[in-house]
């Protein structure tokens, strides 16, 4: 936390007297005109008018537990959406399942109307569909600025053949380097450069990893809970930067339980509970959705339980108890 503090102190781009934020690196991205999102209906698994991913029928189970039961998912190109939901809803799981980091055991999806079955991650990240994690994976032991040239791809360097001739490759790691440098700038961190990424606090951590997905110039970045353990001064810092990917023509993607950050950043919320998608929307309508209100705080959150039958509370308990004991016997036949 004080590290985080320290590192703010230096200029932050959320705070009005900082320093004026360097100039975004170059990209091919082109601004997209981003549509009337309030034309678009409220409702589960609405079709957008230009998805940049699709997906239908994707379905993951563990034992008896299905932690994702998608029907149907379009993202909208160009604009940030927001994926909440309680915790154990499968969001998650779900940019697992997109991104090629598990399998599902049903159901299609695409990227820019490419089919992404049985893609690994890696190609998955070459067709410009990047993703960070909630735990940050920087690689501790090398500098930030080998953490960045690492994010960089189609490197004549890392072939077998060519490593060993450097004038095959020097000018495009040279090129790669002044990328990096531009983005450590951008997101200043600049003056951690020769450090070492272990020693980056939690909040300097989800930066670099978002400057190293830009390395990539992605179409499509999915951002699992970006702000989870950062310093609360430095998540108005996170923010600007998700707000500059979109502006730049980025689609953006991703997971948050803060409320108050959904309404402030995101332009269309999709809602999970029970790895179903249960509700979609701006930001105003979803959280005046009554199925929202129930998954985050139970159907019976506005309700005096003494007014309620007594008979409908305990049948309601019992199924709960009967489907977490079908639940663990088919559990233990499995074992």
């Amino acid at each position: 936390m004080d590290a985080d503090k320290e590192f703010l102190s230096k200029g932050d781009p959320g705070d009005p007297g900082a320093p004026e934020q360097a100039a975004p690196v170059a990209s091919q991205r082109r601004a997209v005109v981003r549509p009337d999102l309030d034309a678009i209906a409220a409702e589960p698994g609405v079709a957008k008018p230009d998805p940049i991913i699709k997906g239908s029928g994707i379905t993951r189970q563990f034992g008896g537990l299905k932690a994702v039961d998608v029907d149907h998912i379009e993202i909208q190109r160009g604009v940030i959406t927001a994926l909440i939901g309680p915790n154990g809803a499968g969001k998650t799981t779900l940019f697992n399942l997109l991104t090629g980091f598990d399998v599902p055991d049903s159901g299609e999806w695409s990227f820019n109307d490419k089919s992404l079955q049985r893609v690994p991650p890696y190609k998955v990240a070459r067709l410009g569909m990047v993703r960070t994690f909630q735990l940050t994976k920087v690689l501790a032991k090398l500098t930030v600025i080998e953490n960045m040239r690492l994010g960089a791809t189609g490197q004549r360097g890392e072939k077998m053949l060519s490593a060993a001739f450097s004038f095959l490759w020097r000018d495009q790691e040279r090129a790669n380097t002044t990328r990096a440098d531009d983005l450590l700038t951008r997101f200043k961190l600049d003056a951690k450069r020769e450090d070492f990424a272990g020693s980056l606090s939690g909040g300097q951590r989800k930066l670099l990893e978002m400057a190293r997905a830009l390395m990539v110039d992605p179409e499509l970045i999915m951002l699992d809970e970006p702000m989870a353990g950062v310093n609360p001064a430095l998540k108005q810092s996170l923010l600007g930067h998700v707000k500059s990917l979109r502006d730049e023509g980025r689609t953006v993607l991703f997971v948050e339980h803060d409320m108050d950050r959904v309404r402030d950043i995101s332009d269309w919320v999709i809602v999970m509970a029970q790895g179903k998608i249960v509700a979609e929307g701006t930001p105003s309508t979803v959280m005046q959705n009554p199925a929202v209100i129930d998954a985050y705080l139970g159907a019976h959150h506005d309700t005096d339980l003494s007014e309620l039958d007594e008979s409908v509370l305990e049948s309601e308990a019992q199924a709960e108890l009967d489907a977490a004991a079908a639940a663990e016997a088919e559990r233990s036949e499995d074992r």
